[in-house]
């Protein structure tokens, strides 16, 4: 049997089918995947199409059986797609990351291979710049892994394997290491992880060509005791990262050095209200391409935060804004800048909003779309 036949023939044996709409992705139109965290077929990978000029998405295509995709990366030639996968999410047995290749834009899937995380609540996946190294973050078991792509796509076993140990403050949530994210630096040098439940970013040097990972030379950075920081993002100009704390429902800002990676913190602001009281946890934050303005996601109070950013990189609320769904967990932008899509995973749906160009400013477009279990998005433009 050829490799590309048992591929296929080993996921379908897994559960995982292949369903197909009839619409296809224009070369115009941003291609968007949505993953659905959710068992059985009720799991899956969403391909949409967006309308940029609408603010409107469009279903193409669903890859069911992929179960508990809880998160997603694509390649950046756009060629190859990683998911989490795992019948029972968190549980006793690790999970796995399943290596899919695209079909041109037709948002379909074919399977390539799964490779064990070594870990439960897989969380997080990133892509070097390469594409020839794939990242993950196993939340529960606190631990980090790098995965050599093959020329076909597929995922090696873990080149390198790091298990984080400590605890912080909150005795709920931070008695154990919980590595939330792993994100790549944009002169793809450096690796960090941030650790909800140390209270850390933790720092690595990254070998893309052997997708081996090293400590740093600042092996980590603290974050404010119960802070949990969950998920980063650079800025686009490479000065600046992102990290929105979980607990404490704040984000932070970081100066990146880009010749030693160092991480040094500058500024603290919150993602709420003043006068909001509930319980709430953030989520994920992005910033648009042209690096003017940043979003991120509350939990609980159900809604967006958005933030002018200045020339030094520090942040300024402009307003805040409902997620029209419960619980908004992932948000992407298109490059033009124009749109942001939230993900609202216990809310089962995508809702779109249109980015004001001079204000920042979000507005509604339309109804969401309805998603089981919305957790990830990803764009192919």
């Amino acid at each position: 049997m050829r490799i590309a036949e048992f591929s296929k023939s080993f996921f379908l044996a897994a559960g995982i089918s292949l369903m197909t709409l009839s619409h296809s992705a224009s070369a115009e139109e941003p291609l968007i995947f949505v993953s659905s965290f959710a068992g059985g077929d009720q799991g899956g990978i969403h391909a949409m199409t967006l309308d940029e000029k609408s603010a409107t998405l469009k279903p193409v295509h669903k890859t069911a059986g992929v179960e508990n995709p809880f998160f997603i990366a694509v390649s950046p030639d756009h060629k190859f797609l990683y998911s989490i996968y795992s019948p029972t999410f968190g549980g006793k047995e690790p999970e796995q990351v399943a290596a899919f290749k695209l079909e041109g834009r037709s948002g379909k899937l074919s399977p390539l291979n799964r490779q064990s995380t070594k870990g439960t609540a897989s969380c997080f996946l990133e892509v070097d710049a390469t594409g020839k190294t794939v990242l993950m973050a196993n939340y529960s078991s606190g631990s980090v892994a790098s995965y050599s792509v093959k020329a076909d796509g597929s995922l090696s076993e873990p080149v390198s394997f790091v298990q984080h140990h400590g605890s912080s403050v909150n005795e709920a949530r931070q008695k154990e290491a919980h590595a939330h994210c792993f994100v790549i630096s944009p002169n793809n040098r450096f690796a960090y992880s941030a650790d909800l439940g140390l209270d850390q970013i933790v720092c690595y040097a990254l070998d893309p060509a052997t997708a081996k990972l090293t400590p740093a030379a600042q092996p980590f950075v603290r974050t404010p005791p119960g802070s949990g920081p969950r998920h980063m993002t650079f800025h686009p100009n490479g000065k600046y990262l992102y990290v929105i704390n979980e607990l404490l429902n704040t984000v932070a800002l970081f100066d990146f050095l880009a010749d030693s990676g160092i991480l040094i913190e500058r500024q603290t602001i919150s993602t709420l209200p003043a006068d909001y009281d509930g319980v709430t946890h953030t989520a994920d934050l992005k910033v648009t391409p042209n690096g003017k303005y940043l979003y991120g996601t509350n939990r609980g109070h159900d809604s967006i935060a958005g933030y002018k950013i200045a020339e030094d990189g520090t942040l300024t609320l402009i307003e805040i804004t409902p997620s029209l769904g419960k619980g908004p967990q992932n948000l992407a932008i298109p490059k033009s800048g124009s749109v942001l899509l939230c993900a609202n995973m216990p809310g089962n749906n995508v809702a779109t909003f249109r980015i004001n160009a001079e204000t920042g400013k979000l507005t509604a477009s339309g109804t969401p779309v309805e998603v089981t279990g919305a957790s990830c998005i990803r764009i192919l433009e």
